[in-house]
């Protein structure tokens, strides 16, 4: 019963992304295209769509898919893992629960940064790819090919890690802190519905203002581990470079692109995931 609620869980992650892949394409895609003077610039989310569709074809929005599918279980056992780990340690702290609970999501999400960032170079690189599926390398070749090129190292299969452990780190201390912070502010309801309801509520809320906070990041990570401007010349080098590099010569809201596809996919898929990361303790606390 144990590993059928584990399972369970699993599977349910496996499918949001899944169905949730083609808004993580599309956000790729406005990150890494830089402004107006862009020949391949989207003018909209629904241009975007319609391009996609059009020159690439359907399987086009599934591009990279496999990387974040088979980082999906180290990935999430590291995160909330670590997260009770970091919980527990705090508590012997004189930080306020509250502070606690936030400082635990921070350092979960830097160690989650280190087990996903090799897979998010070769998801990038897929995803930014704008060749037919059907011509478009393996992920496992993609993979070789980065290796054998730039090495494992912060220019190749690391690259953007700086960025990545803003992302993750910045993310998850807003995610868990806001989550069981106004999860423990607004009172329970007895009625089942209106309780899953709540709780969904909050989780929603939850990853959509992770999201908005933490998109510089993820803006200066698509940038760092896409294709840069000139072949062969890098560009964008670190997290603060590329930021400042991307103000600068775009404005600051080229440091929200992607915000709306990112906001669709997060928001929901924030309240999915903490729901069954609730339910499953919950049922293992009970029965073990």
């Amino acid at each position: 019963d144990c590993y059928i609620g584990i399972f369970e869980g699993k599977t349910l992650h496996q499918l949001n992304i899944c169905l949730m892949h083609p808004l993580d394409v599309v956000k790729t895609r406005f990150q890494i295209q830089r402004g107006k003077a862009d020949p391949n610039n989207y003018k909209g989310l629904g241009d975007c769509f319609r391009t996609i569709f059009r020159t690439e074809g359907v399987y086009g929005f599934y591009k990279g898919i496999l990387p974040p599918i088979l980082a999906e279980t180290p990935k999430r056992a590291v995160k909330f893992f670590t997260f009770e780990q970091y919980k527990k340690l705090l508590s012997f702290t004189l930080l306020s629960p509250g502070m606690a609970l936030s400082v635990a999501g921070l350092g979960s999400g830097l160690t989650e940064a280190l087990v996903v960032n090799p897979f998010e170079v070769v998801k990038v690189s897929l995803q930014a790819n704008r060749d037919s599926f059907k011509v478009q390398p393996s992920t496992f070749a993609q993979a070789r090919t980065i290796i054998n090129t730039d090495g494992f190292g912060l220019r190749g299969l690391n690259k953007g890690l700086t960025s990545t452990l803003g992302r993750h780190g910045v993310f998850n201390m807003i995610y868990f802190g806001f989550y069981f912070n106004v999860k423990d502010a607004i009172p329970a309801s007895q009625d089942p519905r209106l309780e899953f309801m709540r709780k969904f509520a909050i989780g929603l809320v939850s990853g959509t203002v992770s999201s908005c906070v933490n998109i510089p990041f993820d803006v200066a990570k698509s940038r760092i581990q896409g294709p840069q401007p000139v072949p062969g010349e890098i560009k964008y080098r670190s997290c603060f470079q590329t930021m400042a590099l991307v103000y600068r010569e775009e404005g600051y809201l080229a440091l929200y692109k992607g915000l709306i596809p990112k906001i669709m996919r997060l928001g929901p898929g924030g309240a999915v995931m903490l729901l069954v990361y609730e339910y499953v303790s919950d049922w293992l606390q009970k029965n073990w």
